[in-house]
């Protein structure tokens, strides 16, 4: 085993141990009292039964297992969409081995593709409280023996992982349901975006351009936070091996499918291989999944979920082992925006089967995790494939396109490319891998705004035309619920292809799929209470370096004093989420306002 992974991972583990212990306690006390469905009274009984159907018979027996399904499914957001008729087939294959399915609960799916710079994006971070605490609710009724995640997206499946790690005695499998097909280039929907944005392209030609990206049912296809996510659960063993990128509607998907009610049905309490989420979910696990994100330079907002979604399982990860992993990680993947081909060229070329074999025959990975696979992790490095109607996987071989996937032998970078930096500006992320080494430093005049709205104002009128250090604050968690500023990284990239050194340092958050502009992100101590960006005015000059992990500036903060902050704005529901404001914790801890109240 690599010494870094090694050396990493005890301390996790050591840093965990208590809150850890406390943790599997929970869960233990958990399955003693919502582990025994007969015991229920008959009333309640009754209640769940009532409208089952077909499937009430076997449920008063209590001849087999009985699945909750917990759905994030709506029409809206394309990746979820083909969820619509899940629960019935779900339901079908559970009856094939003897069990039972239910659909527990539903919880809300935002699309941050949807809400980019519009003021909805202020809720989307806490989105993903909203869905654990959806989650828990859904299980909390004591009448199911396993567990089905039905969700994709960007806070969806950090959501479900965290409310469902509550109900840890629950073995619980993600069931994916796949990319779309591919659309038109990445490069030609980045060409017309920055046309559009220098008013070199119509609002018509624009929307055309992005329809033929975004054109049909199916997770978006570029390496963002949501296939970000995929490629996580893969690493943790959570999803059937090898079925985050098998396209919707086509057999081998429902074969895999059909694979996952039936294994969750095998792996409960009452059989001979018992493999409950909590159990699954440990600190080789987390760490794996890290791991995962550097090696395929995965989407920058799991320096915020991966903590979050650890603590929920009493596992303590924080950005300093999140930098020394990326230090002995190689980049082996460039996926769009990283690089020119999307997540089905990856799979194609080897896709995850490819990336886990790689790691694991280097040493890079944690092979001896519980997954929920029949195996262990090391099937995960294989590809599922269809002999007639039978499911099967086979060896992936060598990487089909070396422009996408590289052994750990031959990286694209010797890292991982997820650098800390550290100054008196505080603690920030910097995606190294998604931007050129040449940019990696930027020194220039800061030029300080408290929304992206007056950035887009000041970039039209020319006053950004230079060497500058954009800073975007007062965007954290307490302040306005943290949203991305994607719509930052048109202008910015045309100020750099212009010539200019440009940087932006922020306490808001960057989109998975936002790269090529080198940003200090999730900056905390935030702006909001007297962080150190608070204190940063129009022409001090700041020092932004992945080399040396610097985010720093020259400017005497002490002797100033603090912007006076904005007040939370109203509207699209932003009042209701004020509690989350409130209570949030910092970026490096996960941002969460619900493990900030409910820590064990």
């Amino acid at each position: 085993m690599n010494d870094t992974l090694h050396r990493v991972t005890q301390r996790v583990i050591e840093n965990s141990r208590a809150s850890r212990q406390a943790y599997l306690d929970l869960i233990a006390r958990e399955a003693d009292n919502l582990g025994k469905r007969p015991a229920v009274s008959c009333s309640n009984l009754a209640h769940a039964y009532a409208g089952t159907g077909d499937d009430k018979a076997a449920l008063v027996a209590a001849s087999g297992p009985n699945i909750g399904i917990v759905t994030a499914y709506n029409d809206m957001l394309s990746a979820h969409a083909p969820y619509y008729r899940y629960p019935e087939r779900l339901k079908i294959y559970a009856r094939e081995v003897g069990a039972t399915a239910q659909v527990a609960g539903g919880v809300p799916a935002m699309c941050d593709g949807v809400t980019q710079g519009e003021t909805g994006m202020e809720l989307s971070l806490f989105s993903r409280d909203v869905i654990a605490l959806g989650t828990a609710v859904a299980l909390s009724h004591a009448m199911y023996e396993g567990a089905l995640m039905l969700g994709i997206c960007d806070k969806i499946v950090p959501g479900l992982l965290m409310g469902a790690l509550r109900f840890g005695h629950l073995p619980t499998i993600f069931v994916p349901g796949g990319p779309m097909p591919t659309g038109i280039p990445n490069k030609e929907k980045q060409r017309v975006r920055q046309l559009y944005a220098e008013g070199k392209a119509t609002r018509a030609e624009l929307l055309a351009s992005e329809m033929a990206s975004y054109h049909s049912a199916g997770t978006c296809t570029f390496f963002g936070t949501a296939n970000s996510n995929q490629m996580m659960m893969e690493m943790m063993g959570l999803h059937i091996p090898n079925s985050a990128f098998i396209n919707p509607g086509t057999k081998l998907r429902q074969a895999l499918d059909r694979a996952a009610v039936h294994r969750v049905a095998e792996i409960g309490p009452g059989g001979n291989d018992y493999r409950p989420l909590g159990h699954c979910v440990d600190e080789k696990a987390i760490v794996n999944a890290a791991v995962g994100l550097l090696a395929t330079g995965g989407s920058t907002n799991h320096a915020i979920h991966l903590p979050a979604m650890a603590r929920a399982a009493g596992i303590i990860l924080d950005w300093n082992d999140l930098s020394e992993l990326s230090s002995a990680v190689p980049l082996i993947a460039q996926i769009y925006p990283n690089g020119s081909g999307d997540v089905n060229h990856f799979h194609m070329a080897g896709g995850m089967g490819f990336v886990v074999g790689e790691l694991l025959e280097a040493g890079l990975a944690h092979p001896d995790i519980l997954t929920v696979g029949r195996g262990g992790f090391a099937d995960y490095a294989k590809e599922p494939g269809l002999e007639g109607d039978d499911l099967i996987w086979r060896e992936v071989g060598e990487a089909g396109d070396e422009t996408m996937l590289r052994p750990v032998s031959n990286p694209f970078k010797a890292d991982g490319g997820m650098r800390l930096l550290q100054g008196n500006l505080g603690r920030a992320c910097f995606k190294a891998s998604a931007v050129d080494a040449a940019r990696w430093t930027v020194e220039a005049p800061a030029r300080v705004f408290d929304d992206q709205a007056a950035v887009a104002q000041a970039f039209k009128a020319g006053e950004l035309d230079r060497d500058v250090v954009v800073v975007v604050r007062f965007q954290g968690p307490r302040a306005n619920g943290m949203p991305e500023l994607h719509k930052l990284t048109p202008p910015l990239g045309v100020l750099q292809d212009r010539g200019h050194k440009v940087a932006l340092v922020t306490d808001g958050r960057m989109s998975g799929a936002s790269g090529k502009v080198p940003a200090a992100i999730h900056c905390t101590p935030e702006a909001l209470g007297g962080g150190p960006l608070a204190r940063l005015r129009d022409g001090d000059v700041v020092r932004v370096c992945a080399v040396t992990g610097e985010l720093s500036t020259t400017a005497d903060l002490e002797a100033r004093e603090p912007a006076s902050e904005p007040r939370a704005e109203l509207g699209t529901g932003r009042e209701l989420f004020g509690m989350f404001r409130r209570f949030a914790d910092g970026a490096e801890r996960g941002a969460s306002a619900m493990l900030a109240m409910g820590d064990l």
